[in-house]
């Protein structure tokens, strides 16, 4: 069971960068990693500490990737 949930938060966190410029890849990474860490830390407890860690790591891989590297198209926002 736990090597499913890092199998998971692992992809998730690869997925979170889209856009073209760093901001953008580290604005839409934030958002999908802190969802990814809630439903995480739900599981053991700690919803809140699970969106704050997932979300700090989903803006990291967002934001330190390149458009070359991972490129899901024009964020929602754009």
């Amino acid at each position: 069971m736990t090597k499913t949930f890092i199998i998971a938060g692992a992809s998730l966190l690869f997925l979170a960068a889209c856009g073209n410029n760093p901001g953008d890849r580290a604005l839409s990474g934030a958002g999908i990693g802190a969802a990814a860490g809630t439903v995480g830390g739900l599981m053991v407890g700690a919803p809140v500490t699970g969106a704050v860690v997932g979300g700090a790591a989903g803006a990291a891989v967002g934001g330190l990737t390149k458009k070359k590297d991972l490129d899901l198209g024009k964020p929602i926002w754009r």
